[in-house]
């Protein structure tokens, strides 16, 4: 997958911070291996124990504000988000026109369909982002996409480490994006679903990301009151 991105962005490219989180399967001895003949900017971790998918993010971000990165790209390693997009992706933060970029596979829903992603997935996609929308008065066309952006220094202004570790850290940091009033963008992006295992309990995940989404319309409309 990493060979897919771009060769006239790679000299951009500060590092490609691969996290492997305590994997069962090859994926530190294929990285090491890919090491050795790739000439991306490769830094290869392994965590003893597994943090978790909100917990892997949060280790991501704190090396990039520790070795003063300036953009954090977040692209899953299942083939599911195209590595052609970085460029895109960044361009945004690196124009100043944005602080953070989502890759959005619903700005146009049909193609969404067309890329394999399952009905119920659509579906609830749908369901769960327009009431986050209708509840802290933002028009995002996903609130679930994996792909994003980030400035660095926007990721640092929040308390994202105290988020959670589940799946529902997505949810929690793009609340505190829009708490602390970081400009969003939003870009089409192609959808891809092969054969990989969701490791997501949806009910789980979706009362978290709503009981979230509630709490802090609750918390803005106190503010305002006060």
């Amino acid at each position: 997958m990493l060979d897919r991105i771009p060769q006239d962005f790679v000299d951009k490219i500060a590092v490609v911070l691969v996290c492997d989180d305590a994997s069962t399967d090859s994926t530190h001895d294929q990285a090491i291996n890919y090491q050795k003949s790739s000439n991306l900017p490769l830094n290869i971790v392994r965590h003893s124990e597994n943090r978790g998918y909100g917990g892997n993010q949060k280790f991501g971000y704190r090396w990039a504000i520790d070795n003063e990165m300036d953009v954090v790209v977040l692209l899953h390693g299942d083939g599911q988000y195209a590595p052609e997009e970085i460029p895109r992706m960044v361009g945004p933060i690196l124009a100043n026109t944005a602080d953070v970029v989502f890759g959005s596979r619903m700005m146009q829903r049909s193609k969404a369909i067309k890329g394999g992603m399952p009905l119920y997935k659509f579906i609830g996609n749908i369901f769960l982002t327009t009431t986050q929308n209708l509840l802290t008065g933002v028009r995002l066309s996903e609130w679930h996409t994996g792909y994003r952006a980030y400035r660095v220094r926007s990721v640092n202004n929040v308390a994202f480490e105290a988020n959670s570790n589940y799946f529902d850290f997505d949810t929690q940091i793009i609340l505190q994006m829009i708490g602390s009033q970081q400009r969003i963008t939003e870009l089409q992006i192609p959808t891809f679903y092969g054969e990989e295992i969701s490791r997501v309990n949806t009910i789980k995940y979706g009362l978290q990301i709503l009981g979230h989404t509630i709490k802090y319309s609750i918390r803005q409309r106190i503010v305002k009151r006060s």
